[in-house]
């Protein structure tokens, strides 16, 4: 049997071409796989940015709660009542007793609610101070947390100031 010359060096091409389509698609899983790795990394970011976002949201909401319960008492508000600064800050671990005056009952529920919301831990403090301006007080709430959930390139203590006049 005599075979032709271009057949030969068909048959011959196709033994020489054997195993590149297997190659082909290792190639194309290791690209998949690393695509794969590329977006769970990136789901996993931005869940960290959420829950560090999400602790900012309840230390305004928490600086907004104590603000309302301060315009319920306007008169301790103005006495200076609901002043907590320096070593008299609230610290949530050691909530002071949520019973007396309103002040004190307010301030002791502030605490848990920052607590509950932002870890009941020594790094979990609030301030308030207020200055009797006459018709009005001027009133900065200071609300300071560890935000650990920040992730890479996040701050680790975050502090959120509300300024208000009642």
């Amino acid at each position: 049997m005599i075979v032709s010359p271009r057949r030969a060096v068909r048959v011959l091409s196709r033994h020489r071409q054997s195993g590149v389509g297997l190659i082909e698609v290792l190639v194309a899983v290791l690209l998949l796989s690393i695509a794969f790795l590329g977006i769970a990394a990136l789901q996993g970011r931005s869940l960290s940015t959420n829950n560090s976002a999400m602790a900012r949201s309840l230390a305004t909401i928490a600086s907004y709660s104590i603000l309302d319960a301060m315009r319920a008492d306007m008169d301790g508000a103005r006495a200076g009542s609901y002043d907590r600064t320096g070593s008299s800050k609230i610290i949530a671990n050691a909530c002071p007793d949520a019973s007396g005056t309103m002040a004190e009952t307010q301030l002791g529920l502030w605490c848990a609610q920052l607590g509950q919301g932002l870890g009941a831990v020594e790094t979990t403090t609030g301030q308030v101070a207020c200055a009797d301006t006459g018709a009005t007080a001027d009133c900065t709430i200071t609300i300071t947390f560890d935000d650990s959930r920040a992730g890479v390139g996040g701050s680790r203590v975050q502090t959120i100031a509300t300024r208000a006049m009642l």
